[in-house]
């Protein structure tokens, strides 16, 4: 008798791009605020992990609004991972914006509005609304038209509750909305009276039997009427309420209808409507209507803004609606963008006194072959143990981020040699053809007359 084939069907989910810091899930800490050694895609680093265990715990509490935190340390000693952590830590509710110190030079815009702006989203407004909703699980129906129907002027849709089944005369409007939310037979959709608005909420788990690979959420049929008040949450930032209200509500006319297909250049928001917005805000945060979610804003880099954008920051962050700044830097003592004034970290003393500093440190030998370890996982490559001590040694010798580099490199030459596994030899071919950044700097000593300086 034949042995019945039984094959696996591989999901059709995109995988997750690998990235330099995918394995960073968090900051690694237990409930008492100690942080693990070796936890969440993080290899020592334990005071600063700690020290960022406090700052989330500040965040949540709403404690740490206006003011700012730096992150200094050597290249490559896990700063921008750590500011990852913290986001992670915090979730995907509170608003995390990153940016980096050159990004405020634009040929278009000034860097002290491209700093606002960046200020502005990382606030976060959660707005709670008691709206009137129709919400129903789709049904299918005759058509009336026969097929032949040449332009919707209602749509008839039959919904679905717990309780009872309704069909109902919609507005023509809603049918766009529900081809935007893709809207089939078995889904959970509700339909704000007012604007007309659809959402779709999951398939009815009425449904779940069928085989459906993709993880679909399910949830259950409404239960209650169809007509009912419900609670909505949405959560926007200030920059949104910003981009919302500063643009031009275009007429009929044939000039407004060019502008609007044309490209319009990035403008800036004006600090009157700013205002008006924060007048707005106040007032539905005092009614009750509005909950304000101070975020992180993280500048890397920061040694590259200028005095104008350090005086600008310094009063900033006394403003009464102001994130959480993280600001991250590698450098030393040196001159201040702009002007001949040396400084600790390049940034001017007064906006120092306002930060909490947190120190990063060199890995170890041992640390960095863990790290290496997470990083082949990650990255789904198998290495022995010999190959692994030998990447750390080339870690010390030139850096850690070259060490992880050569991995990858590594793996295809092992497979083209017909190993599945990375061995010494395939490293040390790799090692042969991709200098670190030291052996580049020696080689240009010693051949220096035959470059041009």
């Amino acid at each position: 008798m034949d042995k019945v084939r039984i094959e696996e069907v591989q999901s059709t989910t995109k995988k997750q791009r690998i990235a330099t810091h995918t394995h960073i899930k968090g900051l690694g800490l237990e409930a008492n605020g100690r942080a693990i050694p070796w936890a969440a895609g993080f290899v020592g680093q334990g005071e600063a992990r700690e020290a960022a265990g406090l700052v989330v715990d500040m965040i949540r509490q709403k404690k740490m609004a206006g003011r700012a935190l730096l992150l200094a340390g050597p290249p490559g000693t896990g700063k921008t991972a750590l500011a990852l952590g913290i986001s992670q830590e915090l979730g995907s509710k509170v608003p995390f914006c990153p940016m980096v110190g050159s990004e405020v030079y634009s040929s278009e815009v000034k860097k002290t509005e491209v700093l606002m702006e960046n200020f502005r989203r990382a606030i976060g407004l959660r707005i709670k609304e008691n709206k009137e909703v129709t919400e129903l699980t789709p049904e299918e129906t005759e058509s009336v038209t026969g097929g032949y129907g040449k332009s919707i002027s209602h749509v008839i849709i039959g919904l679905k509750t717990v309780k009872g089944t309704k069909q109902l005369k919609l507005d023509p409007t809603i049918y766009d909305a529900l081809i935007k939310e893709k809207v089939a037979v078995g889904d959970v959709i509700y339909i704000e009276a007012n604007s007309g608005a659809v959402k779709r909420v999951g398939r009815s788990d009425a449904f779940a039997t069928e085989f459906d690979l993709e993880a679909e959420e399910y949830v259950p049929l409404p239960k209650g009427e169809v007509h009912k008040k419900k609670e909505i949450v949405q959560d926007v930032t200030l920059h949104d309420l910003d981009a919302a209200n500063a643009r031009p509500q275009g007429g009929q006319d044939i000039l407004s209808l060019m502008g609007q297909m044309m490209k319009p250049r990035k403008t800036e928001i004006t600090d009157k409507l700013r205002q008006e917005i924060n007048k707005v805000v106040n007032r539905y945060i005092d009614e009750g209507v509005a909950e304000l979610v101070p975020g992180v804003l993280f500048i890397d880099e920061v040694h590259m803004l200028d005095m104008e954008c350090f005086s600008y920051l310094n009063r900033a962050l006394e403003s009464s609606l102001s994130p959480i700044v993280i600001f991250a830097t590698n450098r030393g003592i040196c001159n201040v963008r702009g002007t001949d004034m040396a400084s600790p970290h390049g940034i001017p003393v007064d906006l120092l006194d306002r930060l909490v500093i947190i120190r990063t440190q060199t890995y170890g030998l041992e640390e960095m072959i863990k790290i290496l370890v997470i990083r082949a996982q990650v990255e789904e490559l198998a290495i022995d143990d010999d190959s692994l001590a030998y990447l750390g040694e080339i870690g010390q010798k030139s850096s850690l981020r070259h060490a992880v580099q050569l991995l990858s490199p590594a793996s295809i030459v092992a497979k083209m040699n017909g190993r599945d596994k990375i061995c010494k030899a395939d490293l040390e071919e790799v090692g042969t053809l991709y200098l670190d950044a030291k052996s580049s700097a020696k080689v240009l000593q010693e051949q220096q007359e035959k470059y041009i300086t």
